[in-house]
């Protein structure tokens, strides 16, 4: 590999070598042979992030790591290698009577990325991927093998649980799950006005909702969504029902099954993403505005403006720790200069203490982030500890966490 590239090609790096590894012991002897060379390591998951978090001089590639290694159905929890995905976990839970709690529209995703990051699906009372983390094996950044879960080092899980990587080197998870459920999924056409009235009975009524909005009549089909014009809301409200619910009389924009089954939806990877997470309170003057600084900015703003809710969580630099949140993403296109419409919506989402998501793009300073996270000293005292020599710290990072 000369160069590595994530999924949609904004970012590109050359590491000085990548390294393939096949177990923890492995992943153990690399990390401690560039610290004491003085050199960087990280590693990858899919390469879903936007922003240059995977940038290194060694990059360790953790493929072999991959797949289920244990279900305890009395705990209701699954351990699995990182590079597990998303997919990967659905029918083998199935077939134990389990499933995940939530998930998001993309399932390719490695499980280790997902968690680093607080990536998540979409509901009020449910969290990000981050809060379903109950332990992790990791090395530290001097090649140490440790254990952090509820029972092992707890004070410490909090802060593992959204590390974007900067704590260790996760060589396998443990997350939680719960009972096997199907989903009952709807997605209508409506207008704006019309998603504002019903938006706080939809929040608290189902168990996941979003939904995307037009700016023009354009919009729409950069996301392969059908029906909808400028102004409009293509509107996505979930709810569980008992297995084996009757496929009968569902109606043209209705489904039903298993829950893994349901989620995914297919995306062609065409756009840049910001995605910053505001109070829930703030919900209704959020998406006024958004649609008002939309309609300004156009044509850069043309694609679809997305919008979930997702539920409080401890983890400490988790976009929702301790809050309820409205879930904003927008997109800019490549091969534009989109920078002054984000720019623009970063200046809106500062407004309401917007928090970013570390696997899009955003403009954090370290003083911002101090700011809006209450426990950033506390996660850099952890840092500090657990990789004292910066190994996993790269440009980016080292400007926020180091």
């Amino acid at each position: 590999m000369s160069a590595w590239t994530n999924w949609v090609g904004n970012q590109s790096f050359a590491p000085r070598e990548v390294i393939p590894v096949a177990d923890e012991e492995e992943v153990q002897d690399q990390v401690a042979r560039a610290a004491a060379a003085g050199r960087r390591v990280r590693t990858y998951g899919t390469g879903h992030s936007f922003t240059p978090i995977v940038e290194t001089d060694v990059l360790l590639d953790t493929s072999s790591m991959r797949g289920i290694s244990r279900v305890d159905v009395e705990r209701q929890q699954v351990s699995a290698g990182p590079k597990t995905t998303i997919r990967d976990f659905g029918e083998p839970l199935w077939q134990h009577g389990l499933a995940l709690a939530n998930q998001g529209d993309i399932d390719t995703q490695a499980i280790a990325g997902v968690i680093a990051t607080a990536t998540h699906g979409s509901g009020r009372r449910l969290g990000s991927f981050s809060s379903a983390l109950a332990g992790a094996k990791v090395v530290d950044g001097q090649g140490n093998r440790i254990e952090i879960s509820t029972t092992s080092q707890p004070d410490l899980l909090p802060a593992l649980q959204t590390s974007i990587g900067l704590l260790g080197i996760m060589t396998e998870v443990t997350i939680s799950v719960v009972p096997a459920y199907e989903l009952w999924a709807r997605t209508d056409v409506m207008h704006f006005d019309q998603m504002i009235e019903s938006f706080e009975s939809d929040v608290e009524d189902f168990r996941h909702y979003g939904f995307f909005w037009m700016p023009t009549d354009a919009s729409a089909r950069l996301y392969n969504l059908e029906g909808a014009g400028a102004d409009d809301c293509v509107v996505k409200r979930y709810r569980e029902v008992p297995v084996g619910m009757s496929r009968e009389d569902l109606g043209p924009h209705e489904r039903v099954g298993r829950s893994y089954e349901i989620y995914p939806m297919v995306y062609d990877p065409n756009f840049h993403e910001v995605e910053y997470f505001l109070p829930i309170e703030d919900s209704k003057e959020v998406l006024r505005s958004m649609r008002e600084l939309m309609l300004r900015w156009l044509p850069l703003s043309v694609y679809p403006l997305e919008i979930r809710v997702v539920g409080g969580e401890q983890a400490w630099m988790s976009p929702n720790y301790e809050r309820d949140n409205l879930v904003v993403s927008i997109s800019g296109q490549p091969g534009t200069d989109y920078w002054p419409y984000l720019r623009a919506c970063d200046d809106l989402f500062a407004e309401f203490g917007g928090r970013p998501h570390w696997g899009k793009l955003h403009f954090m300073t370290r003083e911002r982030v101090a700011s809006l996270f209450p426990r950033h000293n506390d996660f850099v005292s952890v840092r500090r500890r657990l990789d004292p020599a910066g190994t996993f710290l790269n440009e980016h990072l080292e400007a926020l966490f180091a």
